[in-house]
């Protein structure tokens, strides 16, 4: 039994890194993670926007689940939802939010999804999807969503707010309809 352990752990590795792998070709995104002074800026812009009480915030592609994670602890009263096409990701962030009750992990293309009782929109996304993303927010959400965005903006919109760290680390705050 012990020689099949090794042929296990290398099958595991090559099936994690093909998921991985096989996502970012597929989205054009790979499966990154906001840093710390990043979330901190996404929760200020959060708290800037005023929320409702029991708001429902929305991560698109929530990846490993950390930013799902600091706004369930940041807003405890509000639902918290992250959506991730990437199946080995989604799989961590399940375990690592399983004992948050205002936390609920969706597996699918987020394109697929119905946003529109969104109170707020977080995503860190690549350029190419940004585009993509602003005319299908347009279609989806109400009007006055926040929509809060790390490091890639929206190209044709004006942010009613930014914090800047740097190339990576912009963190901008849109209030839907994003078209002005």
């Amino acid at each position: 039994m012990a020689p099949l352990i090794p042929y296990v752990a290398v099958f595991v590795t090559l099936l994690v890194g093909a998921s991985i792998l096989i996502s970012t070709v597929v989205t054009g995104v790979p499966t990154l993670s906001s840093g710390r002074s990043e979330v901190d800026d996404i929760v200020a812009m959060l708290e800037h926007a005023k929320l409702p009480r029991h708001a429902l915030i929305v991560d698109l592609g929530s990846g490993w689940g950390a930013l799902v994670i600091a706004l369930a602890r940041a807003f405890p009263e509000a639902s918290v939802q992250g959506v991730e096409v990437s199946l080995f990701p989604y799989l961590v962030s399940r375990l690592r939010t399983h004992h948050l009750r205002n936390v609920s992990l969706k597996w699918g293309n987020f394109f697929r999804s119905d946003p529109s009782n969104a109170d707020a929109i977080v995503c860190y996304l690549m350029p190419g999807v940004m585009a993509k993303l602003g005319d299908f927010l347009d279609k989806a959400l109400k009007p006055g969503t926040f929509i809060v965005t790390n490091t890639f903006l929206f190209r044709e919109r004006r942010p009613s707010a930014v914090r800047r760290r740097g190339l990576r680390g912009t963190v901008a705050l849109y209030v839907c309809p994003g078209r002005h």
